[in-house]
């Protein structure tokens, strides 16, 4: 089963696909009390792990998914996993050949495509993040996370008007995923739709007000409009939540937000 992990380390949204999937189990006529052993270490193994990953600490999850892999090579989920582990350590290249382990072990599953994707996408090449996005959406059409994740990529591109459509239909397919509303709205400015944009992050920010993204977007926009009272106001709730905001090359190239806004956001920083 795959369990979706927003991120945003990543550009507009990582989502790490972890999955605790049956791997190659021994033979029959192994020893029923080994085979019991084998499958209790790799369940203290596997929650472990979890609670590395939840708790951020991805190095200790990387040694704990290379332990599982060596009880159960054959299992694609822990390959997988521990590419997870090593893309959120920017570790690119061991990440992708993690992911490629999982796919040549078990190609009809989308997580491992999705994922690859977002080791491509940390390395910028668009094109073959977008060829595993739609791969994964050969093999489940309707997953709104590997949409919104084709959207960034296509947003890396430059082409916005097909990523604001992937990310307006990652939305419709899950109303409470907030992050491709989010994005749809970003790329809704960068496309000159700045009333309609402006209009739609304030709705988000009323809906979620813990949400350092909207509040700093908003402000950009806000600081653009002229309503420079309400920007100020805005940024204060921001910075508070995350200061990273105030990076302006983490907002361009980690965050990845759109040009013209990482323009609106400058121009807010320098009082312009």
């Amino acid at each position: 089963m795959w369990q979706a992990i927003a991120r945003l380390s990543i550009g507009f949204l990582c989502c790490l696909g972890l999955w605790l999937g049956g791997g190659q189990l021994p033979a029959q006529g192994t020893d029923s009390e080994a085979l019991k052993a084998l499958h209790q270490d790799l369940d203290q193994i596997y929650q472990q792990a979890f609670q590395a990953t939840e708790a951020g600490d991805f190095g200790n999850a990387e040694a704990l998914w290379t332990a599982a892999i060596e009880r159960m090579p054959e299992n694609p989920a822990t390959w997988s996993n521990r590419g997870n582990a090593r893309l959120s350590q920017f570790k690119l290249e061991e990440a992708i050949a993690d992911f490629n382990q999982s796919i040549a072990i078990a190609p009809d599953q989308p997580g491992p495509y999705v994922n690859r994707g977002i080791a491509w996408e940390g390395k910028a090449d668009w094109d073959r993040a977008i060829a595993d996005y739609n791969h994964a959406l050969e093999l489940d059409p309707d997953d709104p996370v590997t949409l919104n994740n084709r959207g960034n990529a296509e947003g890396g591109q430059g082409h916005w008007e097909a990523a604001q459509a992937d990310f307006e239909r990652a939305a419709n397919l899950r109303p409470g995923f907030a992050m491709p509303r989010i994005n749809a709205a970003l790329a809704s400015y960068q496309l000159g739709q700045k009333h309609e944009a402006l209009r739609q992050m304030k709705n988000l920010v009323r809906r979620y007000p813990m949400a350092a993204d909207t509040r700093a977007a908003l402000t950009a926009m806000l600081w653009d409009a002229g309503q420079r009272g309400e920007a100020e106001s805005n940024w204060v709730s921001a910075v508070g939540l995350d200061p990273r905001y105030r990076d302006l090359d983490w907002v361009s190239h980690i965050r990845r937000w759109p040009p013209a806004l990482v323009s609106a956001l400058q121009r807010f920083l320098k009082l312009e």
